[in-house]
Formats: structure tokens, sequence, C-alpha cells
């Protein structure tokens, strides 16, 4: 995986894979087998996401970006509903999804919830029997069989996330089903991309707590810099993009008191999520007309929206 420029010649494919399941289905230890590292980063609480970009896959010529769907669950309150809404939209966007479902607790709640809207996703489907190294053949088979009756998918396998069984099969399949295209992330910025998605979309949700009423939701956030320095501790630059100058000063508030308050929120949170002391350094820019720039889409790692 050597350092380089996006390849842009023929021959190179890429594409968004939806990782959906419930919380316990191994999503994480599936995306590191998958990537070969350890570069997952889960967050301990549904977040109001719209896709949180997992790992990136490297496959020979073939560059895979896993982007998770939080907050996919049986919804009870209203805003659960709008998180789960949300969370479908990132699978809807994505070039193939794959459903990740724990073997050994099989059908429970969580898993009908997803069942209930999958036949809604048109993409290619792939569903991934998980811990299968820890479930005997007989209850496989019948799984395999109801999720089959279920849902059409694309592609059955079995594999164990923890010790490796059956993800190379995996990887290959999706590798072999993305569409041909240049590759999103440059090969030199493939270890840290998904920490840099994970700290612009804390930054943007601590945004979006403490100014819900008066910003539009159509800001966002971009990790412009993700420096790990020598003290074991980390520099983080990021850009807060707003669409009007009116709403820099929102962000910006009295004396820059709101900007101090968000980027705190956040560098506390990142820092406990990752281990490491945060150095959080926040700027605010106004770029009229972004939430209609497929690029800015592309860059944080969403499919632009065809409507």
């Amino acid at each position: 995986m050597g350092e380089g420029p996006v390849p842009d010649e023929t021959g190179t494919r890429c594409g968004f894979i939806a990782l959906i399941g419930a919380p316990n289905a191994g999503k994480s230890t599936l995306t590191n087998a998958l990537v070969g590292s350890k570069v997952a980063i889960v967050t301990p609480k549904v977040q109001t996401t719209r896709a949180l970009l997992r790992g990136i896959v490297m496959d020979g010529n073939t560059q895979l970006v896993l982007i998770d769907t939080p907050g996919i669950f049986a919804p009870k309150r209203r805003l659960d509903r709008a998180m789960v809404t949300t969370a479908w939209s990132g699978a809807h966007d994505a070039d193939l999804v794959a459903l990740l479902v724990d073997a050994k607790t099989g059908f429970d709640k969580e898993v009908e919830a997803i069942f209930d809207k999958i036949g809604e996703i048109r993409q290619p489907k792939a569903l991934i029997l998980n811990k299968v190294d820890i479930v005997d053949k007989a209850a496989l088979l019948a799984l395999t069989q109801t999720a089959n009756e279920r849902a059409r998918f694309d592609a059955t396998f079995m594999v164990s996330a923890r010790t490796g069984d059956g993800v190379a099969d995996l990887r290959a399949w999706l590798a072999a089903h993305v569409p041909a295209g240049p590759w999103h992330y440059p090969a030199d910025e493939v270890s840290d991309a998904p920490l840099r998605h994970l700290a612009a979309e804390i930054t943007r949700e601590k945004l979006f707590l403490k100014l819900h009423q008066e910003l539009p939701y159509q800001s966002t956030v971009e990790t412009e810099v993700w420096k790990e320095l020598k003290d074991g501790s980390v520099r983080v630059e990021q850009t807060i993009f707003v669409e009007r100058e009116s709403q820099r000063k929102i962000v910006l508030g009295k004396g820059g008191q709101s900007i101090r308050n968000i980027g705190a929120a956040a560098r506390k949170e990142l820092a406990e999520i990752i281990e490491m002391p945060v150095h959080l350094f926040l700027f605010v820019k106004v770029r009229e007309g972004w939430g209609d720039d497929p690029e800015r889409y592309r860059q944080m790692g969403l499919e632009f929206p065809k409507e």
C-alpha cells in the first residue's frame, strides 16, 4: 500500500459498501479482518450520523470503502425513528449492502427490524453470518434458509470475523462487484481516513447539539489535519463550513464562546474514544452552496444524492 496519488489508469475499481447489522453483530471485528489491520473505531453510543466511515479495504487494484449505518435498530421514540430513517439512507446510497448477522443470536428483535426494511434496498446484497465457529451446521443452514426466504440476497457468506475464516472469500466477492473507477482515497491517506471521519462526525454532532435551533442542519465539518505527535498525542485541525456569514457568527458565538464550547466537548469525546490526548483546532469558513457540490459529499465518504 505505497504512497501516491489516486490511480486513474484503467483497471482500478472503487465502491461504497454499507455494512449493516445489529450492534452486537461484530461489525468492528469484521472490518478489522477485512482491512487487515486495526482501524475500526467503535463509538459507545448511537450517533446522529448520516454515514460513518469504518475502514478502507485494499484488494489488489480495488478500494472498498466500508461505511457504517449507525442507529439501525427497533425504534421506540420519535427521535429514534428519525435516526433510523437517516441510517437507512446511508444504505440506499451505497454500491453494495452487506448485512451482518450474529449466527449465535439469530433472529432477535434487532435483526427482525432490519429484515422488515431490507427488501426496499435495490442494490446487490450479501448476507454474512458471523461467529460460525461456535454454531452447529444444522442451525447455520436453517438460519441461511430463513434469511433468504425473508429477503433476496445475491450471495451468502459464513465467516468467523474473530478467526478470519471465510473473510477472504467475502473480500473477493465485494471487490468483484464494485464499479470500475478511480479510488476515492489516495493510498497514503488510507490508514487515518476512518479517524479523520470519526473526528469530523463527533464535531458535527456537538455543533448540532449546541446550535440545532439556530443553525441549519446543512453545516459540515472536514478534518484537514490528523497528525500523531511524538509525545503520543494527536493534533487535529478541522474546518466547519457554513453557507452564510450570519451562520458563521452563530457558530463562533459572542467572544468565541460557542466555538470554544463545541471544541472542548468534541476534543473530550474524541480523546476518550481513541485513548490519546487530542489537540483540536477549529476554524469556521463560509462556503456558499456547498450542499450542492458533489465533491464535498465524496470527501465526506458519502454518495451525492441524486435528488
